[in-house]
């Protein structure tokens, strides 16, 4: 077990062959048939974790590592900077295109994509209203995230050309907009799980 839990990959691998014998357990027992319900529940499965990735490295960084950063000896800043933050970022960014992309075949798939597009105007169905304000937050999260904040990090981190007035303008674009989506994230999670439990 200890060889299991000293690599990432192998950890990660038996997570998930830890999931497919629970599936298949549940499937021989007759929990659920091979449906439609039950491809839904796939990507709402595939959502939330994608959305743990995403939500939980944004907080990581505006809670724990932008805070930390000006404690830190100078000296030792450039293991932060070229190692962990480019690490995190690529599975930031990646976390929010699976959040978003398993978001947009979610409403597809439970047929309320429009109506949630729509903030529920058009249907005045609570339910869509809710979903919806939670998606507009999501993408203009998702919208910073590849647009602004990784673009800026980018320079910020010296990951492109750009001379030293560049990159603490960058940095500082990327600190608020980071900031902004941290503000974003807690309306958010809101919408969508008033969304799923409320109505």
């Amino acid at each position: 077990m200890a060889n299991i839990l000293q690599n990432l990959r192998s950890t990660v691998i038996a997570g998930l062959a830890l999931t497919a014998v629970m599936f298949v357990v549940f499937l021989v027992i007759g929990y659920y048939p091979l449906d439609y319900a039950w491809l839904t529940f796939l990507f709402r499965w595939l959502h939330v974790v994608s959305g743990v990735m995403w939500i939980g490295l944004l907080w990581y960084f505006n809670f724990v590592q932008m805070p930390t950063m000006p404690k830190i000896p100078d000296d030792q800043k450039p293991a932060v900077s070229k190692h962990i933050a480019p690490a995190a970022l690529f599975w930031f960014r990646w976390g929010a295109m699976s959040t978003f992309v398993t978001g947009i075949v979610l409403a597809l798939l439970n047929e309320y994509f429009f109506n949630a597009l729509t903030i529920g105007l058009i249907d005045g169905v609570v339910k869509h209203t809710q979903i919806g304000v939670g998606m507009w937050l999501a993408t203009i999260m998702w919208f910073n995230v590849w647009f602004v904040i990784w673009p800026n990090q980018q320079k910020a981190l010296g990951l492109v050309e750009a001379d030293a007035d560049t990159k603490k303008k960058a940095a500082r674009t990327a600190m608020l907009f980071s900031r902004a989506n941290t503000m974003l994230s807690i309306p958010m999670l809101y919408a969508m799980v008033s969304a799923q439990n409320l109505f």
